[in-house]
């Protein structure tokens, strides 16, 4: 006679939950690996475009797209006016006000972001966390953003997004800012 035991629900997800835990994820603290300064302020003034896509925790790309964005600084607030073209058709538009609250810290606010965004900035490094409403259909999935960028020259920046619902990550975004005439 053979005794099947079959993992208790409870047990499956605290594991997932300790796996997602586990997964490595850039830090600040990591060694610099270029002597730029990302300067967010000097980087997103003017036109940039950016191409992207998001991917489900699978690896499955689900969504492709181009940014059209303007970025203009008043020596407080950085706006950054976002044109979405996703190559399905669809559009969408995100305006974001930035304000550098130090040195390094940022804070901002758009309309379908809940609460208040927070960045910092250390050398050519920035990370960017929020929370924001995604349309899904006829309803909206409320998800955390875990933003990092990485300035790669003087007018190219990847990002690189981890997407999380409930402390469990469902995608990953990857998108590549240039600014226009970038050789």
């Amino acid at each position: 006679m053979y005794c099947v035991v079959t993992p208790r629900p409870r047990f499956l997800a605290a594991a997932m939950v300790i796996l997602a835990a586990c997964s490595g994820r850039p830090s600040l603290d990591d060694p610099a690996l270029s002597s730029r300064d990302l300067e967010l302020e000097r980087f997103f003034s003017g036109p940039l475009i950016a191409h992207g896509q998001f991917q489900d925790r699978f690896g499955t790309v689900r969504a492709r797209f181009r940014v059209d964005m303007v970025g203009t600084w008043d020596g407080t607030n950085l706006r950054l006016d976002e044109d979405f073209i996703y190559d399905d058709g669809r559009t969408d538009n995100r305006v974001w006000t930035l304000t550098k609250t130090g040195p390094e810290s940022w804070q901002g606010t758009a309309p379908d972001v809940i609460g208040v965004a927070t960045g910092r900035e250390k050398g050519d490094t920035f990370n960017w966390a929020y929370t924001v409403d995604l349309p899904q259909g006829d309803s909206t999935l409320r998800v955390q953003f875990d933003d990092w960028m990485w300035k790669m020259s003087e007018t190219r920046l990847i990002n690189r997004a981890y997407v999380r619902k409930l402390g469990v990550t469902v995608g990953e975004v990857i998108i590549l800012f240039e600014k226009p005439g970038a050789p």
